[in-house]
């Protein structure tokens, strides 16, 4: 028996059909003189046919790594983008050195995690080798990012969000004009008296972030029950990505959603405390749809997309400026 939101789901971003992936990991981007300290490990995924693919980096949220993510990265590859994922500094999974509490690159976390996703850029040559049958097949003037938690200020600082470093008290523009559009997932909202006095404590890089300049356009997902241990305000500080900044932006507010979204971090993650696969399927077309509208594809499913939302949904609602 199909129910009124199961319908209601489907009808969203149907036009496209999955094709056959292959993912390559780990290539090795080495650290050399980097202050980074560490190699830079990375996931390509991309659809087995097509020509002219867009480009997604794909930034995973603290403590996770390129093997996170797998309902989003496995979802947009089959359905016609290239998905790159590194593992940044935070990672805490087998295989990976982390960074100690003393640390000297603690405070610093944020600003190599930038420095990730444009050495992933900058490295697309590379990439695409390592990729047997991606040769030539990459549309390097349709970039995304996209992101959830952590990962979500990394790919916003890419759109514009700038944040103050720790250390200088500067903020500075680490915008990156190769990034056309952005999906932003359960993300950071503003700091100072919002932020919870662990949250201020312990990361730093959430104290002062400025959305005025963030201009990309860009896609914020929020849940309405995403209960971070960060902010004393709630659900709603997640939508300050949206609200905030200036420029075209869309948000969409997921009723019951808690942080992990139904499920988006991957396919058996004990972290998820709000199971929903509908929700996740849900997520899954509503951002294929949003990008190929944003990076200049095909604006079909979105438009589509913005019809089924008009009308009140079971599962959330959608609003753009």
């Amino acid at each position: 028996m199909t129910t009124t939101s199961d319908a209601v789901t489907t009808n969203v971003a149907a036009t496209t059909t999955p094709t056959p992936v292959v993912s390559v990991k780990p290539i090795v981007l080495p650290a050399s003189a980097s202050a980074r300290g560490a190699d830079l490990r990375v996931r390509v995924s991309a659809p087995v046919t097509g020509r002219d693919l867009p480009i997604v980096l794909l930034a995973h949220g603290f403590g996770s790594s390129l093997d996170g993510y797998g309902p989003l990265a496995d979802y947009w590859s089959a359905h016609g983008f290239v998905v790159i994922q590194p593992t940044h500094l935070d990672s805490k999974t087998p295989g990976t050195p982390g960074v100690p509490a003393d640390d000297p690159r603690k405070p610093h976390l944020w600003r190599f995690r930038v420095e990730d996703m444009k050495r992933v850029l900058d490295s697309l040559d590379v990439l695409e080798a390592a990729v047997p049958g991606l040769s030539g097949r990459l549309d390097r003037s349709r970039i995304a990012a996209a992101g959830h938690s952590f990962g979500g200020q990394t790919a916003g600082i890419l759109l514009g969000l700038r944040v103050r470093d720790p250390g200088t008290g500067q903020a500075e523009d680490l915008s990156d004009p190769r990034v056309k559009a952005g999906v932003l997932l359960a993300t950071a909202g503003k700091g100072g008296d919002d932020l919870t006095p662990f949250a201020a404590e312990n990361f730093p890089w959430l104290r002062h972030p400025d959305f005025g300049h963030m201009t990309t356009p860009a896609l914020v997902i929020s849940g309405d029950e995403d209960a971070l241990p960060l902010t004393v305000r709630g659900a709603d500080w997640t939508t300050d990505p949206y609200v905030l900044a200036p420029g075209d932006k869309s948000l969409l507010t997921l009723f019951g959603a808690e942080h992990f979204l139904g499920g988006i971090s991957g396919y058996r993650a004990a972290e998820t405390t709000d199971e929903n696969p509908e929700r996740v399927a849900l997520i899954q077309r509503v951002t294929v749809a949003y990008l190929r509208h944003a990076l200049g594809i095909d604006s079909t499913d979105w438009t589509a997309t913005q019809e089924v939302f008009a009308t009140p949904h079971p599962l959330g609602q959608l609003e753009s400026k």
